[in-house]
């Protein structure tokens, strides 16, 4: 099993910068794909992005390439988020999660959840 803890959100401007972490508990946390998911207010859970056990391959959605960078420091048990560019369509709860597949980005797949941390982006 693993535990996640996310940290390191807030109120930014748009156009600002955040980076988001997420401490994992455990020895096996390099057998994990991890990624990171959002959640705005009356919406549904979307994936943002995720990175594979190694940290040699990263996946986006859409809307955030070009911006978001996802890395891992396995060595740290960490998983982080770097956001640039931010807009205020940003603003959600970030939470990070860590699944057994090789690849997926449905979060049923992902078995493991941090709390969140909350991101606004302000116009």
């Amino acid at each position: 099993q693993v535990q996640l803890v996310e940290s390191g959100g807030g109120l930014v401007q748009a156009g600002g910068s955040l980076r988001l972490s997420c401490a994992a508990s455990g020895r096996t946390f390099s057998t994990y794909l991890m990624g990171w998911f959002r959640q705005a207010p009356g919406k549904e859970r979307e994936f943002v992005a995720a990175i594979s056990r190694s940290g040699g391959s990263t996946y986006y959605t859409d809307s955030v390439k070009g911006r978001f960078t996802i890395s891992r420091d396995n060595a740290k048990n960490t998983v982080y988020l770097e956001m640039n560019s931010l807009k205020p369509e940003d603003t959600a709860v970030y939470y990070c999660a860590a699944s057994v597949i090789f690849y997926t980005t449905r979060p049923g797949e992902y078995g493991y959840w941090g709390q969140g941390t909350q991101v606004t982006g302000s116009s």
